[in-house]
């Protein structure tokens, strides 16, 4: 079984972080605002809860009631977006990197006040939760070495990624409670968004195919693709006597999709190489093609259905219409919410 690459390993873990900071992430889009240095009074129980770390002024990224944003902590989060931005290709110019240094002050900032706002009302991480969630995480990393390998190159070990998964679900569980708990969206709502975004609901033809795949190198010989061939026919010979197509695709096929009975689930133009979606586009359900050449050997294809074009129904599509609508409400209560806290704590920056 092939390894997953580092890069992909990384992915995941980020992905799986993502997950856990989309309200989070939500609410700074929302806002949009730089924080700025207030002088209103902080609350006297986020004083109590969360009292400020010792550190020496030169080490202060910003304070927050107090309560202080290392540098280091600063830094480490510019760095690891520049390693982000680097192993997806993306450059950034002097303009680009100050403000998004100045975007992730403030999205600690805005971090904090809510950390101190969970601690405030009493809230609990759960334990078993949050391992859970890291040992499954650590089985989808493959061996240990990779997942430590993994998150040294995102300048983590397994405690601090612990730590930050505690901290997204203890603000996850705060933002449920006090703003997406409270969210509601009308069947007005969905009802008018359906009929004022006709194109979003759009659905182009469709194709659901099986394929029976003998591969052959494009550097082949002509004896080469000759055995190719003869194998193939052999095959379209069983087809065509009455065998299963995918429990002969299971035996025979070299396509990885053989484990699912050479299933290729459904497609639309474009995406397949063009000898392959013409077959494809032309046969009728339940029919078996003949043998069809193209890049990467030589296919049998069965089409096991087709839908036309069209459009998805109000029934059909209402759920993620109401998700879709329910995100964009917390998305901008959230940013208010924060809004509402920030008005009423002490905010230093110290950092540029």
């Amino acid at each position: 079984m092939r390894k997953t690459g580092l890069v992909a390993l990384i992915f995941i873990i980020c992905a799986v972080m993502a997950g856990y900071g989309i309200y989070v992430s939500a609410a700074e889009k929302a806002t949009g605002k730089e924080t700025a240095k207030k002088e209103a009074p902080a609350k006297a129980e986020a004083k109590k809860e969360a009292p400020a770390k010792p550190a020496a002024s030169g080490e202060i990224a910003a304070k927050v009631n107090g309560q202080a944003i290392s540098k280091a902590e600063f830094q480490a989060e510019v760095d690891k977006f520049e390693r982000q931005a680097s192993m997806m290709g993306r450059g950034t110019d002097e303009k680009q990197v100050a403000e998004m240094r100045k975007q992730i002050l403030d999205k600690l900032v805005g971090r904090e006040i809510l950390r101190q706002e969970a601690i405030r009302l009493g809230l609990k991480v759960n334990q078993e939760e949050l391992e859970s969630h890291i040992k499954g995480l650590r089985e989808k990393m493959g061996t240990p070495e990779e997942f430590t390998q993994a998150l040294s190159h995102m300048g983590l070990t397994e405690q601090t990624l612990k730590d930050q998964f505690a901290a997204e679900m203890m603000l996850r569980r705060l933002i449920d409670q006090e703003v997406a708990s409270k969210v509601k969206v009308e069947d007005s709502e969905i009802k008018a968004f359906y009929e004022k975004n006709p194109d979003m609901f759009k659905t182009p033809e469709m194709v659901r195919a099986s394929h029976i795949l003998v591969k052959v190198d494009e550097k082949a010989t002509p004896e080469d693709k000759t055995k190719a061939m003869d194998k193939m026919k052999g095959i379209e010979k069983r087809i065509k006597a009455g065998e299963d197509f995918a429990t002969v695709a299971k035996e025979v096929s070299d396509c990885p999709s053989k484990e699912k009975g050479g299933d290729l689930d459904f497609f639309q133009r474009g995406q397949m190489v063009p000898q392959f979606e013409q077959v494809a586009f032309d046969l009728k359900p339940g029919k078996v093609s003949g043998i069809v050449e193209t890049e990467f050997g030589y296919h049998l294809i069965k089409v096991t259905d087709h839908k036309n074009a069209g459009a998805m129904s109000f029934d059909e599509i209402k759920p993620r219409i109401e998700q879709y609508l329910k995100g964009e409400k917390i998305s901008k209560q959230l940013g208010d919410y924060v809004e509402k806290l920030k008005s009423t704590a002490k905010i230093e920056i110290v950092a540029k």
